[in-house]
């Protein structure tokens, strides 16, 4: 496979998983998946991030997000009693 067609395809990957992520996050359900009011709530985050809050931010962020994922990795898996 040619060089360009490898990172071609590891940029859709990469893609494919910050979208995950916003879907993950429910925030196309809670905005009916307005386009615009997501682009503005990602622009709003990085202002939040070029701010003098940038590190305050990252830490709160960050957390928030690990917490996240161990919950959702603590899940049982669905139909399944314990």
């Amino acid at each position: 496979m040619r060089t360009w067609q490898v990172e071609r395809r590891k940029r859709t990957r990469h893609l494919i998983e910050l979208g995950g992520l916003v879907v993950k996050a429910g925030i196309v359900e809670l905005t009916n998946d307005d386009r615009a009011t997501i682009y503005g709530a990602l622009i709003w985050i990085a202002d939040k991030l070029r701010s003098e809050d940038d590190q305050r931010m990252r830490e709160l962020w960050a957390e928030m997000g690990k917490e996240a994922f161990m919950a959702e990795r603590n899940e049982e898996p669905k139909g399944q009693q314990a």
